[in-house]
């Protein structure tokens, strides 16, 4: 299961690398979020993915799951999610502003 997962995080690390060498914006905004799912598979994946324990010790308890990745993988689905649609407003006033979203073509003239 953890080499799978490797493997996943792996491949969504090339995907968003590929993405976010393009020159459209909103590929290079999909481009950063498939990079942030990518780290969270990662930390995932690097805590263990451990069953038959409470998250927190009790007086019975003898094995227990580390609840910081969760919690990790918690707050950077958030960030990630307001990141993205900042991102998305902004390419967005961007696009009406200059009438494209290439990059190439928002540099402006060659001589500045």
């Amino acid at each position: 299961m953890e080499t799978m997962l490797s493997i996943l995080v792996g491949v969504l690390f090339t995907i968003g690398t590929y993405l976010l060498l393009s020159k459209n914006l909103l590929r290079i905004i999909l481009g950063t979020s498939i990079l942030s799912h990518a780290v969270n598979l990662l930390i995932l994946t690097m805590g263990g993915l451990k069953t038959g324990g409470p998250p927190l010790l009790d007086y019975g308890a003898n094995t227990f799951t580390d609840p910081l990745p969760q919690a990790l993988i918690l707050t950077a689905i958030v960030i990630n999610f307001g990141t993205t649609a900042l991102f998305l407003v902004l390419s967005y006033r961007a696009y009406k502003v200059l009438g494209t979203d290439d990059t190439k073509q928002m540099r402006g003239n060659e001589n500045e």
